[in-house]
C-alpha cells in the first residue's frame, strides 16, 4: 500500500503540477464532474431512537432522499425517478416499504413516487394543498402515522410553494428527526418564486416568514432536520454544504432567518435570486399530474448523419463529450454539455422543452447514460454517434483549448483576446482574471452583442465545463475565433498567475490590485532551524519524510521518520497548532507534501530549503564562523535512532 502511494506521489510530484496548488475555489458545480456524481449514494445511516434514518445524495442535482426505517418497515421520502437503489437496499435488508412521502411537489426534478408505488404496491402521501392527480393520501395539517416503533406526525409548511409539508418523526413524545423538504435548508430556505405566476413570490415569501415564526422556531433546539437539498441546488440560494443541520443551529446562523419582522425577511429572501432553469415549471406539473412510468430498458433511438440537425431553430444537438474532445471537433451549432457533470440542470437550463433533442456522443454507452439521466428531468431524445458524421463528411468546427500559459502568453501579445468570464456575478467577483467580461452563461446569448464577433474571444469558468457550453452559443451567434480555458480559472490559479479578488489587503470590497493565490509552504533555511532547535526546543515538529534506510543513517536530532503517504492522508498531521517543518532529501518532494497541507490545514507548514543534503553541506562540511557556536544536532550512524512524540501546541 504504501509503495503505491510513494509511486503516485511521485508521479504526481513530478515539475510541481500538483492539482491541489492553488486550487481555492472548488464548487458544487465541479465537484460534481466525477462518475459517482452522477449515481445515488448512501451519504450515511444515522440512528435514533427505535428507528434509523439511510440519507441518499444524488450529487449532481444536488438531491437528498431517505429511507426512514423501524424494525422492518420503511418509508421512503423524496425519490429521485430512477429508483434502483432504494429497490437494491429495500431488498438487501429485507425491508417492507409502507409507503412514499413527498415533502412537496418538486420542480428540480421528476420525482420517483409513481415508479416506487407501482413497483411496490404502496401508496403516496403528500399535502392535500398539492391537489395530485395521481392515487395519493392527501395529508392535512397534524395528520400522524405508524412506522415500526415511531410515530410521523405532519405539519403544513407553505413558502417555497403551497403544498409544502415537514414531517417529524416521535419516538414516545419526543421528536427524533425531522424532514424538511425545501422549507428549511442548511443555511437558507427554499426559494418562493418556482409557482409560474400562480402566486406572488413575496406572497409566498411571507408564508414562508409565518412558517418559521409561528411553526419551525418553536422546535426544540437540538432537533436535527434533513433537508431534500444540498450546495449547488437552485432550489435555494447560499445553501451550505452539510447534510443536516439542527434548529438551533439555523436560529443562529441561518442569515435568512436572522430578519425580525416581515418585511425586512420578504426583502432578504427577494434579493439575489437568479433566474429559475425554465424546465422547473414543467417538472412541477409533471410531479403534481402524476409523471409516466419509464421503460428504463428501451435503447436510445439513432438520428441518420444529415445537414438538418444543423438548424438550431429545428433541432436542439447536445454534444455529451469531454470539452477537449468537442475543442477536436464537433457539429456545428451544437452545445457541449458533458456527461461527466450537472448534464440535466444544464439541458434543462439551455435546451427548450418542447425541442427535438439529438444527443452526440462516441459510444452508445454515452448515450444511455445521458437518456436515462435525462429522465429525471423528463427529457428524451435520439442519438448520433460522432465518428458516424464525420464518416458522412459533414460540417465540423474546431476550437481551442488553451493553457493557462497560453493564455498568459496571448494578454501579453499585440492582438490580446477578449476574455469572457461566463461564472455568475458572485463567482466572477470572488477571484478572476483581470481585465475579463462578465456575460452569466444563461444570458450569454442576449448580451453577446456587447462583443465584437470578429475579436477573439476567450470564454472561461471555474473548470472548463460552462465556458465549453459558452463557445457552443458564441459560435450560433457567429463568432468565428473562439476558444475556452483549459481546467479554468482553478488551473488559472494553479499555475500561479496574477488574479483579482474581492477584497484588497487593506479590506477594501473593490478589487483593484493583483496578487497571486498560491497557498505554499514557508521555507527555510539551515541556520533558521538550527536557531530554532537550540532557542525554541519542543515548539515545532520535524518530520523526515525520506526513506528509512537513509533516515536511520543519518538524521537530524528530534526528527521523526513519516512515510509520505502518512503525511498526506493521516488527518492528524494536519491538526495542532504547533509549526509542522517537513524535511526530504532536496526539498523537492517536501515542497510538493506542503503545498497540499498549507491549502488543508491550518497549521503552519514550513519546508527545509534544500532539505537534507543543505543541512549536510552546512553542519557537516564546516560551518561559518558566525555560526560555530552552535550546536550540531546531528545523529552519527554509529548512534541509535529515537523518534520524538510529536508535539501538539507551540508551547509559547
Amino acid at each position: 500500500m504504501k509503495s503505491s502511494i510513494l509511486v503516485l506521489c511521485s508521479v504526481l510530484f513530478a515539475g510541481f503540477s500538483i492539482p491541489v496548488f492553488g486550487a481555492a475555489i472548488k464548487d458544487a458545480e465541479s465537484a460534481s464532474h466525477d462518475d459517482t456524481a452522477s449515481r445515488q449514494e448512501i451519504t450515511a445511516t444515522y440512528q435514533f431512537e427505535d428507528c434509523r434514518l439511510v440519507q441518499f445524495k444524488l450529487a449532481v442535482l444536488s438531491t437528498y432522499s431517505y429511507l426512514l426505517v423501524s424494525g422492518s418497515d420503511a418509508l421512503l421520502v423524496d425519490p429521485a425517478r430512477d429508483i434502483e437503489e432504494y429497490r437494491d437496499y429495500i431488498e438487501e435488508h429485507k425491508l417492507k416499504l409502507t409507503g412514499i412521502f413527498l415533502t412537496h411537489s418538486h420542480a428540480d426534478f421528476v420525482a420517483g413516487h409513481i415508479e416506487a408505488a407501482q413497483k411496490f404496491g404502496v401508496p403516496v402521501y403528500i399535502s392535500e394543498a398539492a391537489h395530485a392527480g395521481y392515487p395519493h393520501k392527501a395529508l392535512k395539517d397534524g395528520a400522524s402515522m405508524p412506522l415500526g416503533s415511531v410515530t410521523i406526525r405532519f405539519i403544513e409548511t407553505p413558502g417555497h410553494t403551497l403544498d409544502g409539508m415537514c414531517a417529524l418523526v416521535y419516538a414516545g413524545a419526543k421528536p427524533q428527526l425531522m424532514f424538511s423538504g425545501d422549507t428549511l435548508f442548511v443555511g437558507s430556505i427554499g426559494r418562493p418564486d418556482l409557482m409560474g405566476g400562480t402566486i406572488s413570490a413575496a406572497e409566498l415569501a411571507g408564508k414562508s416568514f409565518a412558517t418559521w415564526h409561528d411553526k419551525l422556531s418553536r422546535l426544540p433546539d437540538d432537533l436535527k432536520f434533513f433537508p431534500a437539498h444540498g450546495a449547488g441546488s437552485l432550489c435555494g440560494v447560499h445553501l451550505r454544504d452539510e447534510p443536516f443541520s439542527t434548529i438551533g443551529q439555523e436560529r443562529r446562523d441561518n442569515p435568512y432567518l436572522q430578519a425580525k419582522t416581515r418585511s425586512a425577511f420578504i426583502a432578504k429572501v427577494l434579493d439575489g435570486l437568479v433566474a429559475a432553469p425554465q424546465y422547473f415549471s414543467h417538472n412541477a406539473a409533471l410531479n403534481r399530474q402524476g409523471p409516466q412510468l419509464v421503460d428504463w430498458t428501451r435503447p436510445v433511438t439513432m438520428a441518420a448523419p444529415s445537414a438538418d440537425l444543423i438548424d438550431f431553430n429545428r433541432y436542439s444537438v447536445v454534444d455529451l463529450r469531454s470539452a477537449r474532445r468537442y475543442a477536436e471537433g464537433h457539429l456545428p451549432n451544437s452545445l457541449n454539455i458533458g456527461v461527466r457533470g450537472r448534464l440535466e440542470t444544464w439541458l434543462g437550463t439551455l435546451v427548450a422543452w418542447d425541442s427535438a433533442l439529438v444527443m452526440v456522443a462516441d459510444n452508445a454507452e454515452e448515450l444511455a447514460e445521458a437518456a436515462r439521466r435525462l429522465h429525471r428531468i423528463g427529457y428524451s431524445g435520439s442519438g448520433i454517434l460522432y465518428e458516424d458524421w464525420v464518416k458522412a463528411k459533414l460540417p465540423v468546427l474546431k476550437t481551442v483549448l488553451l493553457t493557462p500559459q497560453e493564455l498568459n502568453e496571448a494578454i501579453k501579445s499585440a492582438e490580446a483576446p477578449v476574455i469572457v468570464d461566463v461564472r455568475l456575478p458572485s463567482e466572477w467577483a470572488g477571484v478572476r482574471i483581470e481585465n475579463v467580461v462578465n456575460l452569466p452563461l444563461t444570458k450569454l446569448p442576449e448580451l453577446a452583442h456587447k462583443l465584437k464577433k470578429d475579436d477573439p474571444a476567450v470564454a472561461v469558468c471555474n473548470s472548463a465545463y460552462r465556458s465549453s457550453m459558452a463557445v457552443g452559443l458564441l459560435e450560433r451567434e457567429g463568432f468565428k475565433r473562439l476558444a475556452s480555458l483549459d481546467g479554468g480559472v482553478e488551473s488559472w490559479l494553479n499555475a500561479g498567475y496574477p488574479v483579482l479578488r474581492a477584497e484588497s489587503p487593506h479590506g477594501s470590497s473593490s478589487a483593484t490590485a493583483s496578487t497571486r493565490i498560491l497557498p505554499l509552504p514557508d521555507r527555510l533555511g539551515v541556520p533558521e532551524l538550527l536557531a530554532l532547535i537550540k532557542d525554541l526546543p519542543g515548539t515545532f515538529e520535524l518530520v523526515d519524510i525520506r526513506p528509512p534506510v537513509d533516515f536511520a543513517e543519518f538524521s537530524i536530532q528530534g526528527s521523526t521518520n513519516v512515510d509520505p503517504g502518512e503525511l498526506i492522508f493521516d488527518a492528524r498531521w494536519r491538526s495542532g497548532k504547533a509549526p509542522l517543518i517537513i524535511i526530504d532529501r532536496d526539498g523537492t518532494v517536501a515542497m510538493a507534501i506542503g503545498g497540499i497541507l498549507a491549502k488543508e490545514s491550518p497549521r503552519p507548514v514550513k519546508v527545509l530549503r534544500g532539505g537534507i543534503e543543505a543541512y549536510w553541506n552546512f553542519t557537516v562540511k564546516g560551518l561559518p564562523a558566525e555560526q560555530k557556536t552552535l550546536p550540531n544536532p546531528v545523529i552519527e550512524p554509529e548512534k541509535p535512532v529515537k523518534k520524538a512524540a510529536p508535539v501538539r501546541s507551540a508551547g509559547c
